[in-house]
């Protein structure tokens, strides 16, 4: 079955909700905290080694109210079950959406198309632990009898950005293998990639869903042609030896030449920018070893089973989602930024660009309507502390409201506890001055006493901060491959929500293809 048609606007809720906006829309949170001293403690989700605290946005226990009133008229508690039971709620395509079968850690069948597709999910896994255990242990090896030094994966989209922004995550916990990305058509990426590199050395995984990407199998076939070039000695049979592929179409595969044992199986109910839990994280788990992949999965199914049976009220991706609509619908601030403050996540912004704006970047509702509302959020953000020299300036004096996810981590990996506990203070101090500002009075009184007097009358409105600014504040006791799929999870599911409540469609991406199309009319002209 697929997922009810119900216009959120047409719900009692929602009625509620654009009157309360009304009468609390210029609301100071200050005074929440004035009037309730345990706020912070009352509005602080926990989850294993996570905390968040989502006390800092302009909601009071009656936004709340109707909020969960909203996902209970929007039927998300049986969006949820067919999610999770290979319902084909990808109906303009037809599918299942199971990305979360990749990582179910229980031994429950799940039925798709009158099959258990777990045996196959389950072999693929023990394909990918072994593949991975013969590569990183030098058994494995390319064309000269020589062991790996260099992993390239070749792909674009989800095929690309998360694997690498996993791998870029939890470089702490990589081993000898050095890991490259190709992606974009652009030539000079290639180029500059291959100069680095030892064709003797060098597994190349090559990642296509179909095996006819344009940029993916432009930039294969470059890779090959420098493969088979006279100066290295080789020859169409080596290929089988250095090329790898995670593919559906065995028999183009196997006419680029590589061989049949190589081909790492995809699945159809499993979207693009869901499938590094899949095949398609082969380079992760080579990057960093299978029993890490195995923990990252194992993150993921946590955070699945905490969004399946938790109550809505207490569900992190839930309480999450009804927010950022209540920011979205109501306050009309269309975009969000995510603040990571630890450097290996500098890749976490782009990938959740793509996780919510391919997935719930649609005008028309479930029923094939124009919506009559905003849906969409626009995601965008860096690593903490850099952008507080670069961005941060918009969010605090700007004229747009735009509410912020900060991350943090408790513990650093190195152990330098003079760095973190700095960059812990500006995770902890930006919150605060988003949330408190800075009143002409405070401006007025710090001026003074730093004998700025005469410049007061001048300077004075420049330097006021009108505070009152949103945000959640994700404290995560230590970056793990563990706690790592636990994030994404709780973000994939956040965004699951919101296009539940939104009444569209989130799994399919034909704004993708458009281009794509207009691209091959201009290569034929």
């Amino acid at each position: 079955m697929s997922l009810k048609n119900i216009n959120p606007t047409k719900t009692n809720s929602w009625d509620k909700l654009e009157s309360h906006f009304k009468k609390i829309k210029d609301l100071e949170m200050k005074s929440l905290f004035q009037k309730d001293h345990s706020r912070k403690e009352k509005l602080t989700l926990n989850f294993d080694d996570f905390s968040i605290d989502y006390s800092k946005n302009r909601i009071t226990d009656e936004t709340l109210k109707y909020l969960l009133e909203l996902a209970n008229e929007s039927e998300l508690k049986d969006a949820i079950d067919k999610y999770f039971n290979g319902d084909i709620i990808n109906v303009t395509e037809n599918r299942a959406v199971l990305h979360t079968a990749l990582r179910n850690q229980d031994s429950n069948t799940i039925i798709v198309g009158g099959s258990d597709i777990m045996p196959e999910i389950n072999q693929t896994l023990l394909k990918i632990e072994n593949f991975t255990n013969e590569v990183v242990d030098g058994k494995f090896k390319g064309y000269s009898n020589k062991a790996f030094t260099d992993i390239v994966n070749i792909g674009i989209g989800g095929s690309d950005l998360g694997p690498r922004m996993v791998v870029e995550s939890l470089k702490y916990y990589k081993n000898h293998l050095n890991t490259h990305f190709v992606s974009n058509i652009d030539g000079d990426h290639v180029s500059e990639i291959l100069k680095t590199l030892n064709p003797e050395t060098t597994l190349f995984v090559i990642v296509s869903k179909t095996f006819t990407t344009q940029e993916t199998l432009t930039n294969a076939e470059t890779i090959k042609k420098w493969f088979l070039s006279p100066e290295f000695d080789t020859s169409e049979k080596d290929i089988a030896s250095n090329f790898v592929a995670v593919s559906t179409n065995i028999e183009k595969v196997k006419s680029f030449g590589i061989a049949e044992d190589n081909i790492f199986t995809m699945w159809n109910w499993v979207g693009g920018r869901y499938s590094l839990w899949s095949a398609v994280g082969l380079t992760i788990s080579l990057s960093i070893g299978y029993k890490n992949f195995k923990s990252f999965l194992k993150g993921a199914f946590d955070m699945d089973e905490h969004f399946k049976y938790t109550s809505f009220d207490k569900n992190i991706p839930v309480v999450l989602a009804l927010i950022s609509i209540w920011y979205n619908n109501f306050f009309n601030t269309e975009s969000e930024v995510v603040i990571p403050y630890s450097q290996y996540l500098e890749k976490l912004a782009p990938f959740l660009q793509q996780l919510s704006m391919e997935s719930n970047g649609k005008s028309v509702d479930r029923n094939g309507k124009k919506v009559s509302y905003q849906t969409g959020n626009i995601i965008w953000g860096n690593t903490g502390s850099n952008v507080q020299h670069a961005f941060m300036q918009l969010v605090h004096q700007g004229t747009k409201l735009i509410p912020v996810d900060f991350i943090g981590f408790e513990e650093s990996l190195y152990g330098n506890m003079d760095h973190h506990q700095k960059l812990m203070a500006n995770f902890y101090a930006q919150s605060e001055a988003l949330f408190s500002g800075k009143t002409e009075e405070e401006v007025h009184l710090n001026m003074k006493f730093q004998g700025d007097a005469n410049k007061i009358n001048h300077l004075l409105p420049f330097k006021v901060f009108e505070g009152n600014k949103p945000s959640n504040t994700f404290l995560i006791k230590k970056l793990t491959p563990k706690n790592l799929g636990a994030l994404i999870a709780m973000y994939e599911h956040k965004t699951f929500v919101q296009g539940v409540v939104w009444n569209i469609y989130s799994f399919d991406q034909f704004g993708v293809e458009l281009g794509k199309e207009l691209a091959n009319q201009f290569l034929t002209k």
